[in-house]
């Protein structure tokens, strides 16, 4: 492809954003309050957190897209004008929809539409429809790449544009959590505890352990695994060459509503992985490193999804994270020394030592890691810091005072 893949990161929170635009994303995506398919995580962007989103990506040349992916009431049409009006304001690049309202509202005020995957597009005449409305297409994820690839190669031949006059662009998931249900339509959150995952509100049934009985007998059907519903993460770097081949313009990493570090890693991985596709590095060893580093942070183990042609899904093993490492919050940043370089921290729990590895995160530093290489402990040298102590450490960034520090420890999925 001439102008490359766009790698496309979440963003939950503003130190998730800043680890987007420090690792290399080409642009980011984020719900507001209510109308987004995150919003019951536990922190949101605001209205009023608009400007300051388009402002930092603005000065690094990333793109902005806002999410209002969710199925759209009748009391909700006002908040979506309010919502599309203040994006339209702030120079927020696009919208992400679904619903035809929110699509029109937005063609209304002249603002890019990107179709989203809950609509379910699977074919070529879908994309012409929605071509007519939206200059970006997420795909179906229950699509192979071979069904990818035909798409993409039907946009070119029939040149087929959105309403900006460019091609078509086609984007699909590259990384992070997959649903059950055909792209990610559930219900049985809203069935079970009338909290609907078609508004962001989903209550994660997949996710628990099952046992199945035979009604009949009273017998306890014997089945491989108990998280029968839950499926493991999708990871597309192992097989990234191929994903490129499919002519896709778009790769979009999951994740709103996961940590900072999550977002840091994984967008530093697939940022490493598409450059290298792109100037012919690309193999096999470069990817055992980045699967390596992939499993450091939030995952349910991972598998190709559906893009390999495989038909069924692959199911978790366990409950939660499979991720080799964690992060144990150790204490908050006090003060920064510009001249010196070097930050100064309040140890609050835990004790923390030469050699360790540490994860500093702030709406404004984003996600930091690195390796404690010498440290100052109540202004004498010293290996080792308990609770209450202040240390000084030389960094490679600046901190602020509302950054916090985590020690990185492995977890019983690290390899011994």
């Amino acid at each position: 492809m001439s102008k490359g893949i766009e790698l496309m990161a979440p963003a939950g929170n503003f130190e998730s954003l800043q680890a987007a635009i420090d690792n290399g994303a080409d642009s980011v995506y984020f719900g507001v309050e209510q109308l987004n398919m995150r919003a019951r995580a536990s922190i949101n962007f605001t209205l009023d957190d608009l400007p300051e989103i388009s402002r930092r990506c603005k000065e690094k040349g990333i793109r902005t897209y806002l999410t209002l992916n969710t199925i759209i009431y009748d009391h909700d049409l006002s908040i979506v004008k309010t919502l599309i009006n203040e994006a339209k304001k702030a120079n927020i690049s696009a919208v992400i929809a679904m619903d035809q309202a929110v699509i029109s509202m937005a063609r209304s005020v002249d603002m890019e539409v990107h179709i989203s995957t809950q609509i379910n597009i699977t074919n070529i005449e879908t994309v012409k429809f929605y071509a007519m409305f939206a200059d970006t297409i997420v795909l179906s994820r229950e699509l192979s790449l071979r069904q990818v690839k035909k798409i993409t190669e039907q946009i070119i031949k029939e040149n087929i544009t959105g309403p900006s006059g460019r091609l078509l662009e086609i984007e699909i998931f590259g990384h992070g959590a997959l649903c059950m249900a055909v792209s990610g339509k559930c219900y049985l959150s809203l069935h079970s505890h009338n909290s609907s995952a078609n508004r962001g509100a989903c209550k994660q049934n997949c996710r628990k352990k099952y046992t199945v009985i035979d009604q009949e007998s009273g017998f306890e059907i014997e089945i491989d695994n108990e998280y029968m519903m839950s499926p493991k993460d999708l990871c597309t770097i192992d097989f990234l060459d191929q994903v490129a081949d499919s002519g896709i313009s778009v790769l979009k990493i999951e994740g709103r509503g996961r940590a900072p570090e999550y977002v840091a890693k994984v967008i530093k991985c697939y940022r490493n992985a598409i450059d290298s596709v792109a100037n012919g590095s690309y193999n096999k060893e470069k990817v055992i490193s980045w699967m390596q580093e992939l499993e450091k942070v939030y995952n349910r183990g991972f598998w190709n999804g559906y893009y390999l042609g495989q038909k069924l899904g692959e199911w978790s093993k366990d409950s939660g994270s499979h991720a080799t490492q964690k992060k144990v919050y150790i204490g908050k940043g006090m003060h920064y020394f510009p001249k010196a370089n070097i930050g100064e921290f309040k140890i609050e729990a835990y004790n923390i030592s030469v050699g360790d590895t540490v994860l500093v995160t702030g709406p404004t530093t984003g996600a930091e890691e690195m390796q404690i290489q010498e440290m100052f402990v109540n202004d004498i040298k010293g290996e080792s810091a308990l609770k209450g102590d202040s240390i000084t450490i030389p960094l490679a960034f600046r901190i602020r005072p509302s950054d916090k520090l985590y020690k990185i420890v492995a977890t019983e999925y690290a390899e011994v």
